[in-house]
């Protein structure tokens, strides 16, 4: 095959494998991996160039460890210093240990079916001690749970894990060495890397941001991005040229640039190459698997997929509590661990190249490792269920957890749900109270609930997407829920909980813009906020203003956006104080709700010509609190709850005319 059918082949396998894995919901990274052992030598055999496959792939490693090297800041590290250096350094260095000395009593006590030298056992012991920060964290995004207790623990270890593999990547190519040449080149490296480093990241900070800042004035963009992949891989390959690895070299760049004030552009211009050349990392790292070896020796797969499993989760776990952790937390970071990461697979592929893995036991430990990543997922999804099965402290401990909030909540009535307190809540809660309305707010963050809840503000500990946390807050008591953060997934668990316990309460969604408004209505949101939406109201306010443009004509030019976007802002509810000549002549809104045996049941709407009469139906809703879209064939039936805006004469008029179907 030439190099462009090659390219158009990996290409088209990696679309299909990420559609297959998006549709699913299941991490991208397993489709590359599912795909590189179909259209590897030992499946379909489609292609016999992979060897440039696998070129391209340690550069998707290279930009891997930038994006590392671009994250770490000394700020983040001291915030979470006592999971970073207590949990996460304990749990690398005694899994490496303990691994490393299990290995080696198996090696010799059966010799015949596990013999690995020490160095192999180390190299393997490595490997085994990280785990995957692109599935785990995509999984705890979408469940909400990177401010719980245990996701902050999964993300110190995941954090320390990225940067122990950088003595990792110096330690296993020395381990090829042996007897008084392998301390020789330990101390090689050692000291090699030590020099490079400091003298890197001593003079180094300076050089980049003063270079930077010339390609900056350049206002370039091409040449911006160009310099970033000269920096990074002109780096990555001045390490190999000192002995150590391209990695490496990358670390260091990601260093250098996080120090600087384009970090977060380079970010943005960089993501495109590393996630392709990653995706082509795992492809590569997937040919290597031979499905019928797994297949003939699945007792062994079936042994390295459990007993690794199992152990660290175990260890983990165990770690936790002997810090403090609850029995729960400890036993969920510890199932959240249990997996092999992409730095593993870069450790084992490093050990393969410098013949520290025996070729026979690659494929099994390959494919234990895959597997193990594949059930990630389920372990996860499954996690509540597991904990509260093997530890007996845990559902009393959620129990008071919800007679907490139940304690809070009790005396509220025709409260506000709010679903998150940060900014937004936060602001939310503040107009709440200066109008008098009670409110109850839920979040994950612990430090934030303490030190609002000192200052007198109506907020608990809670996960708002669990349905036991909204009926504890007086769901079905409410008068609305409030939705302010911006994880679409989270938001979509709270309107099935409200809809099917709480169809009659409204629930309104803080989004970034309208790319899941359709899914959100669907789902049963009464209203849709926006945010870019309402940043370009304001934007374009401020411009109008400053050009000239009246402030009275300002105001209804946005008031008019908004009526066209937002359904219920168009008119008001009326009340007592709304009862002056005026306000009577203006548009409002009202609540109609048809009863049981109303004369118009089962009419279609277009049927009262309700637009004759200069009335509008803003919204509807069914009786079991469902969304309807509006649409002139829909039928009226009884239960439907009916927004209709216009004025006070007609409205009485509509309100007529659909009771009693004149």
């Amino acid at each position: 095959m030439s190099g462009l059918e090659i390219t158009l082949l990996y290409l088209f396998a990696a679309v299909l494998g990420v559609v297959v894995c998006r549709s699913l919901k299941l991490p991208p990274m397993l489709g590359y991996l599912a795909v590189g052992v179909i259209i590897g030598p030992n499946a379909l055999a489609l292609s016999q160039n992979s060897e440039a496959v696998r070129h391209l792939g340690e550069f998707g490693v290279v930009f891997l460890m930038f994006v590392i090297g671009l994250e770490f800041n000394l700020p983040r590290l001291r915030s979470m210093r006592q999971h970073v250096f207590g949990l996460g350094l304990l749990q690398v260095s005694l899994t490496i240990l303990l691994a490393t000395g299990l290995t080696l009593a198996i090696s010799m006590w059966l010799p015949s079916a596990w013999n690995l030298s020490w160095q192999a056992a180390l190299a393997l012991s490595s490997a085994l001690a990280m785990s995957s920060t692109a599935i785990v964290v995509k999984l705890m995004v979408e469940r909400l749970e990177m401010e719980s207790e245990h996701g902050k623990r999964v993300m110190g270890v995941l954090l320390f894990q990225d940067l122990a593999v950088v003595p990792l990547l110096v330690l296993i190519p020395a381990l090829s060495a042996s007897g008084e040449a392998l301390i020789e080149a330990l101390a090689i490296a050692a000291v090699k890397a030590t020099v490079l480093v400091t003298v890197l990241l001593v003079g180094g900070q300076h050089v980049m941001r003063r270079w930077l800042t010339l390609v900056v004035r350049r206002k370039s963009e091409e040449l911006f991005v160009l310099n970033l992949l000269l920096i990074t891989l002109g780096l990555a390959w001045l390490t190999e040229l000192a002995g150590l690895s391209l990695a490496l070299g990358a670390f260091i760049a990601g260093m250098l640039i996080s120090e600087t004030e384009y970090k977060h552009q380079v970010e943005t211009d960089i993501r495109p190459f590393h996630d392709v050349l990653l995706g082509l990392f795992f492809i590569s790292i997937g040919m290597l698997l031979d499905w019928r070896l797994v297949l003939e020796r699945w007792p062994l797969v079936l042994l390295l997929l459990v007993v690794p499993t199992l152990f660290k989760a175990a260890l983990v776990a165990a770690i936790a509590r002997l810090l403090g952790s609850t029995a729960g937390v400890s036993l969920r970071t510890g199932l959240y661990l249990a997996q092999a990461g992409e730095f593993g697979f870069v450790l084992l592929t490093l050990a393969q190249k410098n013949s520290l893995v025996p070729p026979e036991l690659l494929n099994p430990i390959l494919a234990g490792m895959v597997l193990s990543m594949l059930i990630t997922p389920f372990i996860v999804m499954n996690t509540n269920r597991i904990v509260m099965k093997l530890v007996s402290s845990e559902w009393l401990q959620q129990s008071l957890q919800m007679t907490s909030i139940a304690r809070k909540s009790i005396n509220a009535n025709q409260h506000v749900i709010i679903c998150g307190y940060g900014r937004c809540g936060q602001n939310m809660a503040r107009m709440l109270e200066t109008e008098g309305i009670p409110y109850m707010a839920l979040d994950l963050d612990p430090d934030r609930v303490r030190q609002a809840a000192a200052a007198g503000h109506s907020v608990v500990f809670g996960d708002a997407a669990r349905l036991q946390a909204l009926m504890a807050a007086g769901l079905a008591r409410a008068s609305a829920v409030v939705i302010t953060y911006l994880d679409t997934a989270g938001a979509l668990k709270v309107l099935a909980n409200t809809r099917s316990h709480a169809p009659q309460v409204p629930v309104i969604v803080r989004t970034q813009d309208d790319q899941n408004l359709e899914k959100l209505q669907a789902a049963g949101a009464t209203e849709v906020v926006p945010e870019a939406i309402e940043g370009s109201l304001m934007l374009a306010s401020h411009a109008l203003a400053l050009v000239g443009v009246p402030m009275r004509r300002v105001i209804r030019i946005v008031q008019e956006q908004r009526d066209a976007r937002y359904n219920l802002l168009k008119g008001f509810f009326h009340g007592a104080d709304d009862n002056s000549v005026d306000e009577l002549d203006n548009e409002r809104l009202t609540t109609l709700t048809l009863p049981a045996g109303f004369r118009a049941q089962g009419r279609p709407l277009e049927e009262f010509h309700l637009e004759l009469l200069d009335v509008r139906l803003v919204s509807l809703r069914r009786g079991d609190g469902k969304q309807v879209v509006i649409d002139e064939a829909v039928c009226l039936l009884p239960g439907d709850i009916l927004v209709l805006s216009g004025k006070a004469t007609e409205l009485a008029s509509a309100e007529q005319k659909l009771l009693k179907g004149l």
